[in-house]
């Protein structure tokens, strides 16, 4: 971990050293322990809050292949650099938005969704895609690993100190109580939202300071030749992922996965409180959950180097099915164990994911093919949030209470991991014959 600071190993590259400083100020924002009450505290409503979060997810739904695609053949950096321009036009829109400002709040905050949703379509893929061509150049590809290793612990403490911080300055009773003073919500709500400008004010900074990386294979050609080349490059990489045995385990396997486990993650802050938990205590557990990330990397690298792709999905499947039986009892105060379980099993699918689809995909399609990887965890995240929706909608009138409706869908939510678990690893759970070698690149256009 110090080798970042030391500028040792991997991290003698500035490509790599500044992908990790990215990677945790893009990433690790103090307004996520408050999002929610965030948005209402500004006026709007709850049917408003669900609404700008559809438009988010559509919008990288929409645009996260094409920006991959786009990114391995404009330039990694490019696409970087408009992510963070992005971010630092969505934070201006939502720390300067109007509170109860009525259609002008609604307007400035679905702009603030668009190009949210537009940043994180381009960064997907693009920056990990940079660093690792960085190391491809240098002959060092196999220490990417340890890179992922670092990122991921470096983003354990950054979430740490943004959960902390955010719950802390948003709270007025106190960041009153800390500073003898005597500020209101009004004023209070607008901190977190102004240490995330400033971060992003250094993202657009850091971004500028990359290099393009050489590349195996690079796309070239005038702008509209390449707009082209990436189309084509999107359609041929897709067949690639489905036509590619393990590539196809790996993306299919971990959504399943990771659809269940992110529509848990929606509506934890209800279980929380199903298990007596009061609101303060939310960003502290946001920062206990970052602490334990911070090991993550330590377990998942050690299972990625003694064990398959496949054998790591299982056994990551396996902790989180324990996770989900976990949760069910809803035990109080003891429960959000499981919960914390649960939620570090993201950094430990990145890591097998991010890992293997790096090593099996060539350096002229990398980012499509993580872009592609990112297009299949919002499908199958927005499929499954429909179905939940559905079920809990159920129960709900059938309880008449929303905690009701969640205790009650909790056993259905633990059955379904398991049945869709079960048919993958039955279906997929034999080694997969070699991959096929990656799509060919574009070919360059006739000058003449």
């Amino acid at each position: 971990m110090l080798e970042l600071l030391r500028r040792e190993g991997p991290f003698a590259h500035r490509n790599v050293r500044l992908y990790t400083w990215f990677s945790v100020l893009y990433n690790a924002r103090a307004y996520y322990p408050v999002m929610a009450i965030l948005f209402l505290a500004l006026g709007l409503s709850v049917r408003q809050f669900f609404l700008l979060n559809m438009v988010w997810a559509a919008a990288i739904f929409l645009l996260v292949v094409p920006s991959g695609a786009i990114a391995d053949t404009v330039g990694r950096k490019r696409l970087v650099v408009l992510a963070a321009a992005l971010m630092v036009a969505e934070m201006a829109l939502l720390l300067f938005a109007p509170q109860n400002g009525g259609w002008v709040l609604f307007t400035m905050c679905l702009l603030n969704r668009l190009l949210s949703g537009a940043s994180e379509a381009s960064a997907s893929g693009a920056d990990q895609a940079l660093a690792f061509d960085t190391l491809v150049e240098h002959g060092k590809q196999d220490q990417w690993d340890d890179v992922l290793a670092t990122a991921m612990r470096w983003r354990s403490i950054g979430f740490f100190l943004a959960m902390m911080i955010g719950a802390l300055v948003y709270d007025p009773r106190a960041l009153n109580w800390l500073l003898q003073s005597d500020l209101e919500q009004a004023t209070t709500l607008r901190i977190p939202l102004a240490i995330v400008f400033v971060q992003s004010i250094l993202c657009l900074g850091i971004t500028l300071r990359m290099r393009e990386p050489k590349r195996e294979n690079p796309c070239e050609g005038t702008a509209g030749e390449r707009c082209l080349s990436a189309a084509k490059l999107t359609l041929r990489t897709a067949a690639w992922v489905v036509n590619t045995p393990l590539a196809l385990r790996i993306v299919l396997g971990g959504v399943l996965i990771d659809a269940v486990l992110r529509n848990f993650v929606t509506i934890n802050s209800e279980y929380y409180r199903l298990i007596k938990l009061p609101e303060y205590s939310f960003g502290f557990i946001g920062a206990a959950t970052a602490a334990l990330g911070f090991f993550t990397p330590v377990l998942a690298r050690m299972a990625v180097k003694k064990f398959t792709p496949m054998t790591n999905l299982a056994l990551l499947a396996g902790v989180m099915f324990v996770g989900f039986l976990a949760v069910v009892p809803a035990v109080p105060y003891a429960g959000v164990l499981p919960v914390m379980i649960l939620i570090s099993g993201f950094g430990w699918l990145e890591f097998i994911t991010s890992s293997t689809l790096n090593r099996i995909a060539d350096s002229s399609q990398r980012a499509t093919v993580l872009s592609v990887k990112g297009l299949a965890y919002n499908l199958g995240y927005g499929g499954l949030a429909l179905a939940y929706a559905g079920v809990l909608g159920a129960f709900e009138e059938q309880t008449g209470s929303s905690g009701a409706a969640l205790l009650k869908g909790l056993p259905w939510q633990a059955a379904w991991f398991a049945a869709t678990l079960v048919l993958f690893f039955v279906i997929f759970g034999r080694p997969p014959r070699s991959q096929p070698a990656a799509p060919e690149p574009a070919p360059e256009p006739d000058p003449s």
